[in-house]
Parts: C-alpha cells; structure tokens; sequence
C-alpha cells in the first residue's frame, strides 16, 4: 500500500478553524477517483460511494494547534490553544504562522527566559500558554515591528509535523490523529474505484473535531450508521496496540453502540483481523458530537493504535490495515445485504 498521500495530507497545515487547504485536498483526491464530493456549509467534505447511502464513514482532517492571542512588547507572540495540545510535548516545536494576507512566518514555541544559563527555575516551571510564547525568526524587537510583517492577533499558528516512514513499518509524525483514519478512507475509496462496484457508503471529513462539534451534522438524509475512523488509545490501563484496530466500547462521553461493536468484533474475528475492544478514559470523538447534536444513528469508534496521542504521535502499517480490513469487511457485508 502507498503512503503518499498519508505524507502528504499531514504536510498541509490543518489547525482547527484553518482546515480550507487540506479539505481541498480531500476533495480532489476524490474527485481524481470519479467521484463527486462535496462541501457542507462548515466545510467539510463528503463523498457518496453510491446511491441513498445508509453508512457513514467519518474521519477529521482539523488537528490541534494555536492562534495568536496577542502580541507582546519585546516582538513574541503570546498563543491561545486549538485543541488539547499538551505544551509538555510541545515545547521548542517549530512553527508556521499563517497570517490573513497568505504570508507565512516562521518561529519556534519557547518558554519565556528559555536559557538553562539565565533562568534557575528552567526545569521546575509549569508549562502552560502562560509561560510561553512563540519566537519569531524576524528581526523584531517590539509590537509594532511585528504588525509591520502584517502579523495580527488572530493569527493561525501551525507546528512542524516531523513526518517519518520507517522501514519497521512504524510511522511516526504530529497528526496522525487524525490524517491517518483520513488515509484510510482514501483508500476505501480507492477499493471501491477498483471493484467497480457501488456501496451504500458516505465518506465524511470532517473539520472541527479537536473543539468537539465536527461530525455534528451535514449527512446524507438516508444515514443509519456512523462508523468513525480515529486513533486508538496507547497507554497504561488500555488495551490499544499501534499494531491493531482498537474498537472502542465507551470513551468519555459514553458507550458507543453495543450490537454495532459486537458485528465489529464477529468481523475481526471472522477474517482475523488484528483487533482491540478498548475503555478510552479521556476521549471524545465525531460519533460523540454527532450524538450530542441528537443524530438518531447507531454509532462506532475504531482506529490504529496511535502512541503519545497529541504528542509526536506514533502508529504501524499493520495497525492502519487492520483498521481499513475492518471496514472493507463491514463495507462488502452491507452491500451483499442489500442486493
């Protein structure tokens, strides 16, 4: 299987609310495959595999970042968050800042009095948005030559992705939550290309994931089922491995749909798929949004096991195919319903 267009949808900027580019993206990759996307009015996109779809397919392609919240009088910039990003595992990141006129800058996310030779307390200071702030690479040293670059408040503020292919098979990179379950819809549709066969399948993009309200609505009137495609937990006291599917049974918002997951876990079994039923303790996801927005669908949650969530993130190949073999299985068992 190829990995490119993985690589190349998590090199594309995305912070929650600056989603327009990679949602392009999207929509061209499906289109390039005969289909006919669409956006929604929030700008997601969704794509029919067929005629009056019943499943739908979500994955987000929004991921976490910043937003310039103000601009200091020695030239840094102060950040309010987009999305739960830890600035534990943030810190000396570089940066993109995107400004409203198309220019890009550069910098790098510090702590303030960042020296180990000028400040005593580098190591015992809580790292949080107050206590740090983006360096620009500019020759600036005050507030009014960095509005001078046409920098404003309101800014977005994107961090450097690291994005590696490892012969192991490992994939390591920021964002695989969650370009990778976008990957795997891409290929979903690229199987569905080369069976020449229709499904009753949306595939959905959603935008807005990491502030809560992306899959909260726009599907096809005739959706039944929400099947959403995002990361698996990797970590103490969960089952999740970055080498398997993690079906989740309930997350922070609640359980997800009992006989749903038990079809799952019979189609794992049945094509021995490498598999996971998994408790996310401090998780939500589009099926809780679509929820919460009073959707009456079942839904499920399962996804690649993705090490230091939020982090730089980590998942397999094996984890990314067992997932997409999953929902193949599921697929190709609905459709042989329906004819």
């Amino acid at each position: 299987m190829n990995y490119t267009s993985l690589k190349e949808l998590i090199e594309i900027d995305s912070p929650t609310g600056f989603t327009h580019i990679a949602a392009e993206y999207c929509f061209n990759y499906l289109k390039n495959l005969g289909f006919n996307p669409t956006y929604t009015i929030k700008g997601a996109v969704k794509c029919s595999l067929g005629e009056n779809p019943t499943l739908c397919i979500a994955g987000h392609l929004d991921t976490l970042g910043a937003i310039i919240s103000s601009i200091n009088g020695d030239g840094t910039l102060s950040i309010s968050l987009l999305g739960g990003l830890s600035m534990n595992m943030a810190e000396g990141e570089y940066c993109r800042i995107h400004t409203h006129e198309g220019r890009i800058y550069t910098g790098t996310l510090l702590l303030n009095n960042p020296s180990a030779h000028a400040n005593k307390d580098l190591d015992s200071t809580k790292r949080n948005i107050e206590s740090m702030h983006i360096r620009l690479d500019e020759l600036v040293e005050n507030k009014n030559d960095v509005l001078k670059l046409g920098i404003q408040v309101g800014d977005i503020i994107a961090f450097d992705t690291r994005y590696q292919e490892l012969e192991s098979g490992f994939i390591k990179s920021r964002y695989l939550d969650n370009k990778a379950g976008c990957f795997v819809l891409f290929e979903i549709a690229e199987r569905a290309k080369k069976m020449e066969k229709s499904f009753p399948v949306e595939l959905f993009f959603s935008n807005y994931e990491e502030v809560g309200h992306g899959a909260s609505g726009g599907f096809a009137p005739t959706i039944k089922d929400m099947l959403v495609i995002d990361m698996g937990v990797v970590g103490h006291n969960v089952e999740g491995k970055e080498t398997a599917c993690s079906i989740c049974a309930k997350d922070s918002t609640g359980p997800y749909d009992y006989n749903f997951r038990k079809e799952l876990v019979e189609l794992c079994r049945k094509n021995n798929i490498p598999y996971n039923v998994d408790i996310y303790p401090f998780y939500g996801s589009d099926g809780s949004a679509a929820l919460r927005a009073g959707n009456q669908f079942r839904v499920a949650l399962i996804g690649m096991g993705v090490a230091a969530s939020h982090g730089v993130e980590r998942t397999h190949k094996k984890g990314i195919e067992a997932t997409l073999d999953l929902c193949m299985a599921y697929i190709e068992g609905l459709a042989n319903i329906l004819a």
